[in-house]
Formats: C-alpha cells, sequence, structure tokens
C-alpha cells in the first residue's frame, strides 16, 4: 500500500480534470431529450423505455468530483483491493476506483457496460490515466458480464440502470465479504424508482446496515453485515 493519492497529479489527476470540464456538456444534451421524453410519457411509456442505452450513448452520466473523491477515500479505507461497477459510461468512476486499487498496492476493477462506444472510451481514458492494468471493463448486458467475478469483492458501485440495481445487488452479494461496501448513485434523482432498493437495504433483510448519504444525486452507502 502507498502513503500517497494519486488524484492529487499527474496523468490521473489531469485526465480527471478534462473528463470533469467535458462531463458539463450533459446539461445541454438533456436539454434535447426533453421532446422526446414528453412524448413518450404522453404515450404512456415508462421512464427507463424512453431514456435507452441508445439514447443516453453521448452522455456521460458521471459522478461529481465529490463523489468520486469518496469513492477513493472508500476504497482506501478499506483496503479494497477487487472492486465491482455497474454502468463505467465514459470512465469517470473507473478512474476513481483504479486510482485507490492501485494504491492499496494491486488489485483490479471490473467494470460493465452495455454500449460499447462508451467502452471504448472508458478504455482509453483509463490508458491515458495510466491505469488500464487496474481495470477490466466488459461490454455488455451486466446480468451476464458479472456472473464471472473473483472474491471476496470489497466494494460494488451501483450507478447504471436503476431498474437493475436490485438483480445487480443479488447478483453479487454470495462474494461479498463482511464488512464489503456496496454504493448506489442517484438515489434523490430516481427516488421514486429507486425506493424499493433503499427500502430493502435500510431494512436489513438483505444483510446490510444501510444509510443515505447526501451527496450530490444521493449515495445510498450499505456496509455488508453477512447472511442473516
Amino acid at each position: 500500500m502507498t502513503d500517497s493519492n494519486s488524484l492529487q497529479s499527474g496523468p490521473i489527476r489531469e485526465v480527471l480534470d478534462r473528463l470533469h470540464a467535458d462531463a458539463k456538456s450533459d446539461r445541454l444534451k438533456f436539454l434535447s431529450l426533453i421532446p422526446r421524453f414528453a412524448a413518450g410519457l404522453l404515450r404512456g411509456q415508462k421512464l427507463f423505455d424512453v431514456l435507452t442505452p441508445e439514447a443516453m450513448k453521448d452522455f456521460y452520466l458521471p459522478v461529481s468530483r465529490e463523489q468520486g473523491e469518496f469513492l477513493y477515500l472508500t476504497a482506501r479505507a478499506i483496503g479494497a483491493t477487487k472492486v465491482v461497477e455497474f454502468g463505467t459510461s465514459f470512465g469517470i468512476s473507473t478512474i476513481y476506483l483504479a486510482a485507490a486499487v492501485r494504491d492499496n498496492g494491486s488489485g483490479e476493477v471490473i467494470g460493465s457496460e452495455i454500449e460499447a462506444s462508451k467502452v471504448q472510451v472508458a478504455k482509453a481514458n483509463l490508458e491515458a490515466a495510466g491505469l488500464a492494468a487496474h481495470a477490466d471493463v466488459r461490454l455488455g448486458d451486466a446480468m451476464e458480464t458479472l456472473r464471472d467475478l473473483p472474491e471476496p469483492i470489497d466494494l460494488v458501485l451501483l450507478d447504471g440502470w436503476k431498474d437493475l440495481y436490485i438483480p445487480v445487488l443479488e447478483r453479487v452479494t454470495p462474494r461479498l465479504r463482511p464488512g464489503s461496501v456496496v454504493l448506489a448513485d442517484n438515489i434523490f434523482t430516481f427516488r421514486k424508482s429507486l425506493r424499493p432498493y433503499v427500502e430493502s437495504m435500510q431494512s436489513g433483510e438483505r444483510g446490510f446496515a444501510s444509510t443515505t448519504l447526501h451527496i450530490a444525486d444521493g449515495f445510498e452507502y450499505s456496509v455488508y453485515l453477512g447472511k442473516q
């Protein structure tokens, strides 16, 4: 384990600065989706029938810098070497997690992303940050790409399609250890869609102690206590 914080300087800092700046363009892109979103609702479509991976392929959908630093610090604090990420997008959160894994001494982040163009860009960003050796970004449906996982998994980030948070959680839970951390993003933005997830985590029925953190779009922070 290194005593340095690789987020503070060098290629990792440079790449993250560039990506966070570029991600600000998402605001204008969202405005362009309003007519499509409104038309879909009028036809009785559900939110995720409109916000498809294809429709969102040019969106960063990033964690904030504050969230990224929280991910890094959490992974460092628990000595994470095996991390799983659902929803890699262009790889901003992956960089924070891979930096932590590397600074912890060794290990890998296994990411899942359904959009092929995003996988290519994420891999290029990880390469530019000098972290390619610490990340395996898998293309496809997370329910398939996350079948083959090492164990124990130390940390999980859920930041993909919200209707899959519970299925993906159930996929990875058997590979967690007591003390593993699961972080779920967008708790406030998709409050209604994610209510079943939050309630099930906070009830203790899944073997977690859990609380909602008021960071950016909302993080559900859950610690695995083991089989009940």
